[in-house]
Protein backbone atom coordinates (compact mmCIF):
# COMPACT_ATOMS: atom_id res chain seq x y z
CA UNK A 1 0.00 0.00 0.00
CA UNK A 2 1.64 3.61 -0.71
CA UNK A 3 3.01 5.21 2.60
CA UNK A 4 0.89 8.31 1.79
CA UNK A 5 -2.31 5.80 2.55
CA UNK A 6 -5.26 7.15 3.68
CA UNK A 7 -6.07 6.42 7.47
CA UNK A 8 -8.23 3.69 8.25
CA UNK A 9 -8.63 2.51 4.30
CA UNK A 10 -7.58 -1.28 4.17
CA UNK A 11 -7.31 -3.73 1.93
CA UNK A 12 -9.12 -6.79 3.06
CA UNK A 13 -6.89 -8.80 4.66
CA UNK A 14 -5.47 -12.42 3.38
CA UNK A 15 -4.23 -15.74 5.45
CA UNK A 16 -1.10 -15.44 6.71
CA UNK A 17 0.53 -19.00 7.47
CA UNK A 18 3.74 -20.23 9.51
CA UNK A 19 3.61 -24.01 9.06
CA UNK A 20 0.18 -25.63 11.93
CA UNK A 21 -0.43 -21.92 12.33
CA UNK A 22 -2.72 -20.05 10.24
CA UNK A 23 -4.46 -16.20 10.53
CA UNK A 24 -7.93 -16.40 9.08
CA UNK A 25 -9.43 -13.01 8.30
CA UNK A 26 -12.07 -12.36 10.45
CA UNK A 27 -12.63 -8.63 9.11
CA UNK A 28 -13.66 -6.79 5.51
CA UNK A 29 -12.43 -4.24 3.36
CA UNK A 30 -13.17 -1.03 5.10
CA UNK A 31 -12.34 -2.43 8.45
CA UNK A 32 -8.63 -2.90 10.21
CA UNK A 33 -7.28 -5.89 9.48
CA UNK A 34 -7.84 -8.49 12.05
CA UNK A 35 -7.58 -12.41 12.31
CA UNK A 36 -8.51 -15.72 14.11
CA UNK A 37 -5.70 -17.59 15.25
CA UNK A 38 -6.15 -21.00 13.95
CA UNK A 39 -3.50 -24.01 15.04
CA UNK A 40 -3.95 -27.60 13.54
CA UNK A 41 -7.28 -26.58 12.40
CA UNK A 42 -8.62 -25.17 16.04
CA UNK A 43 -9.16 -21.50 16.57
CA UNK A 44 -7.25 -20.60 20.04
CA UNK A 45 -7.34 -16.87 19.63
CA UNK A 46 -7.44 -13.25 18.20
CA UNK A 47 -5.23 -10.98 16.91
CA UNK A 48 -5.94 -7.52 14.96
CA UNK A 49 -4.20 -4.01 14.09
CA UNK A 50 -5.38 -0.84 14.87
CA UNK A 51 -4.35 2.66 12.52
CA UNK A 52 -2.62 4.74 15.02
CA UNK A 53 -2.14 7.61 12.75
CA UNK A 54 0.53 8.47 10.54
CA UNK A 55 2.49 5.69 9.87
CA UNK A 56 2.01 4.09 13.04
CA UNK A 57 0.12 0.67 13.92
CA UNK A 58 -0.65 -0.99 17.19
CA UNK A 59 -1.67 -5.03 17.69
CA UNK A 60 -3.80 -6.37 20.03
CA UNK A 61 -4.07 -10.11 20.42
CA UNK A 62 -5.74 -13.01 22.75
CA UNK A 63 -4.45 -16.47 22.78
CA UNK A 64 -5.34 -17.60 26.47
CA UNK A 65 -2.86 -18.51 28.74
CA UNK A 66 0.02 -21.05 29.38
CA UNK A 67 3.54 -22.10 27.43
CA UNK A 68 1.70 -22.62 24.50
CA UNK A 69 -0.17 -20.08 24.31
CA UNK A 70 2.94 -17.84 24.77
CA UNK A 71 4.73 -19.17 21.37
CA UNK A 72 1.42 -19.38 19.45
CA UNK A 73 0.68 -15.49 20.43
CA UNK A 74 4.78 -14.92 19.70
CA UNK A 75 4.24 -16.62 16.20
CA UNK A 76 1.08 -14.63 15.25
CA UNK A 77 3.20 -11.51 16.21
CA UNK A 78 6.01 -12.41 13.84
CA UNK A 79 3.64 -12.95 10.84
CA UNK A 80 1.90 -9.79 11.89
CA UNK A 81 4.84 -7.89 12.47
CA UNK A 82 5.99 -8.75 8.76
CA UNK A 83 2.73 -7.83 6.95
CA UNK A 84 2.15 -4.53 8.63
CA UNK A 85 5.29 -4.14 7.33
CA UNK A 86 5.46 -5.33 4.21
CA UNK A 87 1.96 -5.14 2.93
CA UNK A 88 0.73 -2.21 4.63
CA UNK A 89 3.33 0.32 4.57
CA UNK A 90 3.99 1.03 8.21
CA UNK A 91 7.22 1.76 9.28
CA UNK A 92 6.41 1.26 12.90
CA UNK A 93 4.26 -1.49 15.17
CA UNK A 94 3.71 -1.05 18.56
CA UNK A 95 1.67 -3.07 21.24
CA UNK A 96 0.62 -2.25 24.80
CA UNK A 97 0.37 -4.68 27.57
CA UNK A 98 -0.96 -4.67 31.27
CA UNK A 99 2.06 -4.99 32.96
CA UNK A 100 0.75 -7.46 34.99
CA UNK A 101 0.41 -10.08 31.58
CA UNK A 102 3.91 -11.60 31.98
CA UNK A 103 3.98 -13.96 29.29
CA UNK A 104 2.11 -11.38 26.73
CA UNK A 105 5.06 -9.08 27.22
CA UNK A 106 6.94 -12.32 26.90
CA UNK A 107 5.49 -12.85 23.62
CA UNK A 108 5.90 -9.28 22.01
CA UNK A 109 9.33 -9.73 22.84
CA UNK A 110 9.45 -13.05 21.10
CA UNK A 111 7.75 -12.01 18.60
CA UNK A 112 10.06 -9.21 17.91
CA UNK A 113 9.05 -6.12 19.41
CA UNK A 114 11.45 -4.17 21.76
CA UNK A 115 10.68 -3.25 25.09
CA UNK A 116 10.39 1.24 24.92
CA UNK A 117 8.94 1.57 28.65
CA UNK A 118 5.91 2.01 30.66
CA UNK A 119 2.79 3.96 29.86
CA UNK A 120 1.02 4.78 33.12
CA UNK A 121 -2.45 4.50 33.53
CA UNK A 122 -5.07 6.81 34.95
CA UNK A 123 -7.86 5.90 37.24
CA UNK A 124 -8.80 1.99 36.45
CA UNK A 125 -6.77 1.53 33.77
CA UNK A 126 -3.58 -0.37 34.50
CA UNK A 127 -0.34 0.48 33.77
CA UNK A 128 0.88 -0.47 30.52
CA UNK A 129 4.29 -1.75 28.73
CA UNK A 130 5.30 -0.39 25.86
CA UNK A 131 6.64 -2.55 23.01
CA UNK A 132 7.51 -1.50 19.61
CA UNK A 133 9.39 -2.26 16.21
CA UNK A 134 10.32 -0.11 13.98
CA UNK A 135 10.62 -0.81 9.73
CA UNK A 136 14.26 -0.54 9.66
CA UNK A 137 15.52 -2.62 12.89
CA UNK A 138 17.73 -5.24 12.19
CA UNK A 139 16.08 -9.00 11.85
CA UNK A 140 15.22 -10.45 15.72
CA UNK A 141 16.60 -13.60 14.40
CA UNK A 142 19.99 -12.06 13.35
CA UNK A 143 22.42 -11.61 16.18
CA UNK A 144 22.51 -7.66 15.93
CA UNK A 145 18.63 -7.85 16.12
CA UNK A 146 18.76 -10.67 18.93
CA UNK A 147 21.11 -8.66 20.94
CA UNK A 148 18.92 -5.39 20.09
CA UNK A 149 16.00 -7.37 21.85
CA UNK A 150 17.57 -8.68 25.06
CA UNK A 151 19.13 -5.16 26.12
CA UNK A 152 15.77 -3.48 25.90
CA UNK A 153 14.67 -6.52 28.17
CA UNK A 154 16.87 -6.35 30.83
CA UNK A 155 16.49 -4.76 33.74
CA UNK A 156 18.64 -1.98 34.95
CA UNK A 157 20.02 -0.62 38.56
CA UNK A 158 20.31 3.25 38.76
CA UNK A 159 24.04 4.18 39.93
CA UNK A 160 24.79 7.24 42.27
CA UNK A 161 28.45 8.55 42.50
CA UNK A 162 29.11 10.27 45.91
CA UNK A 163 32.68 11.99 47.25
CA UNK A 164 33.95 11.70 51.11
CA UNK A 165 35.10 15.07 51.24
CA UNK A 166 37.02 16.12 54.76
CA UNK A 167 38.29 19.39 55.55
CA UNK A 168 41.59 20.13 57.96
CA UNK A 169 39.89 18.73 60.96
CA UNK A 170 38.00 15.85 59.73
CA UNK A 171 34.56 17.39 59.22
CA UNK A 172 32.46 15.95 56.08
CA UNK A 173 31.31 18.11 53.32
CA UNK A 174 27.32 17.69 52.95
CA UNK A 175 25.00 19.30 50.61
CA UNK A 176 21.95 21.22 51.89
CA UNK A 177 19.36 20.14 48.86
CA UNK A 178 16.06 22.04 47.17
CA UNK A 179 14.32 18.63 47.00
CA UNK A 180 14.80 16.96 50.25
CA UNK A 181 15.15 18.26 53.82
CA UNK A 182 17.82 15.66 54.89
CA UNK A 183 21.62 16.63 53.90
CA UNK A 184 24.02 14.55 51.95
CA UNK A 185 27.01 13.87 50.13
CA UNK A 186 27.98 15.71 47.02
CA UNK A 187 27.49 13.50 43.64
CA UNK A 188 24.37 12.51 41.84
CA UNK A 189 23.15 9.98 39.60
CA UNK A 190 25.17 8.46 36.49
CA UNK A 191 24.22 8.97 33.10
CA UNK A 192 24.20 5.97 30.93
CA UNK A 193 27.54 5.38 29.42
CA UNK A 194 29.31 6.82 32.05
CA UNK A 195 31.74 6.46 34.46
CA UNK A 196 30.96 6.46 37.89
CA UNK A 197 34.25 8.50 38.72
CA UNK A 198 33.79 10.54 35.28
CA UNK A 199 30.33 11.11 37.00
CA UNK A 200 31.26 12.39 40.21
CA UNK A 201 33.64 14.85 38.74
CA UNK A 202 30.59 16.36 36.34
CA UNK A 203 28.06 16.52 39.31
CA UNK A 204 30.60 18.58 41.46
CA UNK A 205 31.39 20.73 38.40
CA UNK A 206 27.86 21.05 37.58
CA UNK A 207 26.62 21.47 41.30
CA UNK A 208 28.81 23.16 43.36
CA UNK A 209 31.57 24.83 40.52
CA UNK A 210 34.56 23.18 41.22
CA UNK A 211 36.80 20.76 39.95
CA UNK A 212 38.26 17.84 41.95
CA UNK A 213 39.93 14.67 41.67
CA UNK A 214 38.65 11.61 42.35
CA UNK A 215 40.43 8.85 44.71
CA UNK A 216 40.10 5.44 45.92
CA UNK A 217 36.86 3.59 45.63
CA UNK A 218 35.58 3.21 49.87
CA UNK A 219 32.92 0.65 48.68
CA UNK A 220 29.67 0.10 46.96
CA UNK A 221 26.67 0.24 49.08
CA UNK A 222 23.49 -0.76 47.75
CA UNK A 223 20.38 1.32 48.87
CA UNK A 224 17.14 -0.37 48.80
CA UNK A 225 13.92 1.74 47.95
CA UNK A 226 13.20 4.28 50.19
CA UNK A 227 10.02 7.30 49.57
CA UNK A 228 9.51 6.45 45.93
CA UNK A 229 12.95 6.62 45.11
CA UNK A 230 13.50 3.18 43.01
CA UNK A 231 16.57 0.81 44.64
CA UNK A 232 20.32 2.46 43.70
CA UNK A 233 24.05 1.16 44.01
CA UNK A 234 26.30 3.94 45.61
CA UNK A 235 29.84 4.40 44.78
CA UNK A 236 31.66 6.30 47.20
CA UNK A 237 35.02 7.83 46.54
CA UNK A 238 37.74 9.36 48.57
CA UNK A 239 38.00 12.97 47.35
CA UNK A 240 40.91 13.27 49.86
CA UNK A 241 41.16 16.71 52.61
CA UNK A 242 41.16 19.98 51.87
CA UNK A 243 41.29 23.50 54.03
CA UNK A 244 37.53 24.32 54.92
CA UNK A 245 37.88 27.79 53.02
CA UNK A 246 37.63 25.48 50.11
CA UNK A 247 34.12 25.71 50.27
CA UNK A 248 34.27 29.35 50.14
CA UNK A 249 34.86 29.13 46.12
CA UNK A 250 32.10 26.93 45.38
CA UNK A 251 29.67 28.31 42.88
CA UNK A 252 26.27 26.12 44.15
CA UNK A 253 23.47 25.62 41.17
CA UNK A 254 20.44 27.16 42.93
CA UNK A 255 17.89 24.72 40.89
CA UNK A 256 19.33 21.66 43.59
CA UNK A 257 21.91 22.81 46.20
CA UNK A 258 20.81 25.48 49.04
CA UNK A 259 24.54 25.15 50.84
CA UNK A 260 27.08 23.06 51.76
CA UNK A 261 28.14 22.33 55.53
CA UNK A 262 30.97 20.99 57.25
CA UNK A 263 29.42 18.85 59.51
CA UNK A 264 31.39 16.45 62.38
CA UNK A 265 29.53 13.24 63.54
CA UNK A 266 26.89 14.95 66.09
CA UNK A 267 25.99 17.28 62.53
CA UNK A 268 25.77 14.72 59.98
CA UNK A 269 23.77 12.17 62.79
CA UNK A 270 21.24 15.24 62.90
CA UNK A 271 21.11 16.69 59.58
CA UNK A 272 22.25 13.93 56.72
CA UNK A 273 20.08 11.85 55.49
CA UNK A 274 19.21 7.76 57.12
CA UNK A 275 21.37 6.37 54.69
CA UNK A 276 24.54 8.93 54.13
CA UNK A 277 24.51 8.71 58.55
CA UNK A 278 24.64 4.88 58.16
CA UNK A 279 26.94 4.96 55.85
CA UNK A 280 29.45 7.62 57.25
CA UNK A 281 29.47 5.42 60.76
CA UNK A 282 30.84 2.72 59.36
CA UNK A 283 33.68 5.27 57.77
CA UNK A 284 34.20 6.30 61.40
CA UNK A 285 34.39 2.82 62.43
CA UNK A 286 36.36 1.56 59.77
CA UNK A 287 34.28 -0.91 58.84
CA UNK A 288 33.94 -0.65 55.49
CA UNK A 289 34.01 -3.46 53.10
CA UNK A 290 34.35 -3.63 49.33
CA UNK A 291 30.39 -3.90 49.17
CA UNK A 292 27.80 -3.53 51.74
CA UNK A 293 23.96 -3.39 51.52
CA UNK A 294 22.74 -0.44 54.08
CA UNK A 295 19.48 -0.76 55.70
CA UNK A 296 16.22 0.16 55.09
CA UNK A 297 15.57 4.01 56.18
CA UNK A 298 12.59 4.87 57.82
CA UNK A 299 10.02 7.11 56.29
Amino acid sequence: MPANRPSMVWNRPVNLTDDDLVLEPTSGSEEPPAWAVVVDGERVGTIALRDEGGHTTSVRWNTGSGDHALWTASRALRLVVDHAFDERGFTRIEARVPVERIDDIRAASIGGLRREGIVRGAGDDPDRALLARLAGDPPSTSREGFIALLNAGLPTKRIIAQGLLRDENGRVLLCRLTYKREWDLPGGVIEVGEAPSAGLVRELHEELGVTVTVGELLTVNWLPAWRGWDDACVFLFDLGRVDATFADQMDLQPTEIVGVEWCDPDAVREHAAAAAVELLAAVGAGDLPGYREAPLAPE
